[in-house]
């Protein structure tokens, strides 16, 4: 039997997580109208989801205005704390067909580029 791989988060309808092997966390869907910011339509199982339009998540200053008010980021941060735990600064942007999550050559981990099956969640 096939194991989930796409998780309805229990205390908001319409949101779903799923586990990106190339940013090694979860990024959260919503498929609800209804509920603010973007929206997806999902198909297909929660052991084999297809999940349109692609997904986008961005942080540090790859966000629009993602920097501090005198232009520094993340980046700037781990330069001076090496291994200090916070986030970086990054792009995954994927499709999620059948249960493969395709990472587009934009993403900025090392997955970029490849297709591969999603993780139990």
């Amino acid at each position: 039997m096939d194991t989930a791989v796409l998780l309805p988060i229990s205390n908001t309808p319409g949101y779903y997580l799923f586990y990106c092997p190339g940013c090694k966390e979860s990024h959260r869907i919503n498929t609800n109208p209804a509920n603010p910011g973007a929206c997806w339509t999902l198909t297909g199982t929660p052991e084999k989801p297809t999940i349109r339009a692609s997904v986008l998540v961005r942080s540090g200053h790859h966000v629009p205005g993602g920097t501090a008010k005198d232009g520094r980021c993340w980046c700037d941060y781990h330069r001076e704390n090496p291994g200090s735990g916070a986030p970086h600064c990054s792009v995954c942007h994927s499709f999620v067909t059948d249960g493969q999550i395709q990472f587009l050559a934009d993403c900025t981990h090392e997955l970029a580029g490849q297709t591969v099956a999603l993780q139990p969640v």
